[in-house]
């Protein structure tokens, strides 16, 4: 199982992240991701928050080594065709190190929904924006491969597109979610699932979504589940009782949350406990 770190954004100022970046890299943590927000619910006319993508990009140039990814993309921000060149041109900036993550964003229920309204988007009922993810995905796929038919879908439309930018190779797409409709969006059209390292339903989600993946005619031992924590000590050390659970569902990565201000130091003891189990 691989261990990665999130860098929370919330009020984080780019400098720090790219310090953070740098010493996630050298501690030996395998990836780094970030999250998909635009302002922080708690802090009202706080800061504000990095842009992810934007962030991500330029972590790709300051690091050599470690996966990156979004955890995750809402697909209501950006186009998928817009999406999916960006995606492209930052597997060409990395090396090939992205993860995908894509997700449906906050429900009319979370906080998060204020993002959208502030910017006159209209948060759609849960059913919507998870089909929407789906057809995200389906779009991506299509523009990557060359395919340059038309296509008219519930939320988008091509009108025979050609010309855009293809990654090499392309990256996997891993969905997040916290019940058994997202995990079964993303067994049956993504790459991967992400949630919760602590979700009471963790092992049936997982398997939901590899049946999906199996019945879509896909090899479900390619499939990757990923969770996510907070920073802990029982998640760095490999012979925990916490880590051997997420072993015996099959969790391919761990992603650990570190908000600001980031401390180099203590990534870095965390890393040398990682490094500790693994001899």
């Amino acid at each position: 199982m691989k261990t990665d770190v999130l860098l929370i954004p919330m009020s984080a100022r780019y400098a720090e992240m790219r310090a953070a970046a740098l010493a996630i890299e050298e501690a030996g943590f395998d990836g780094l991701w970030t999250w998909d927000h635009l302002r922080d619910p708690d802090a009202g006319s706080g800061p504000g928050v990095p842009e992810a993508w934007t962030v991500l990009a330029a972590l790709a140039e300051v690091t050599r080594r470690i996966s990156l990814g979004p955890l995750v993309l809402n697909v209501a921000n950006r186009h998928p065709g817009l999406l999916a060149n960006m995606a492209a041109t930052l597997q060409a900036v990395s090396g090939g190190r992205l993860l995908l993550g894509l997700g449906a964003g906050g429900s009319r229920r979370t906080p998060y929904a204020a993002e959208q309204e502030g910017l006159g988007l209209t948060v759609e009922r849960d059913e919507v924006r998870a089909r929407r993810v789906a057809e995200a995905i389906e779009i991506m796929r299509r523009l990557w491969s060359g395919d340059g038919t038309n296509f008219t879908g519930g939320s988008y439309r091509l009108e025979r597109p050609s010309g855009f930018l293809r990654p090499e190779p392309p990256p996997p797409i891993i969905v997040g979610g916290f019940g058994p409709r997202m995990a079964g969006i993303a067994g049956r059209y993504a790459d991967g699932f992400n949630t919760q390292a602590l979700h009471p339903q963790l092992g049936d989600l997982v398997r939901l979504a590899r049946d999906e993946h199996t019945a879509a005619g896909r090899d479900a031992s390619t499939f990757i589940v990923t969770v996510f924590a907070g920073m802990d000590e029982r998640w760095l050390r490999l012979d925990s009782r916490a880590r051997q659970s997420l072993d015996r569902v099959g969790v391919d990565r761990l992603i650990l949350l570190v908000p600001p201000p980031f401390d180099a130091g203590e990534i870095r003891h965390a890393g040398r406990l990682l490094a500790a189990g693994r001899g």
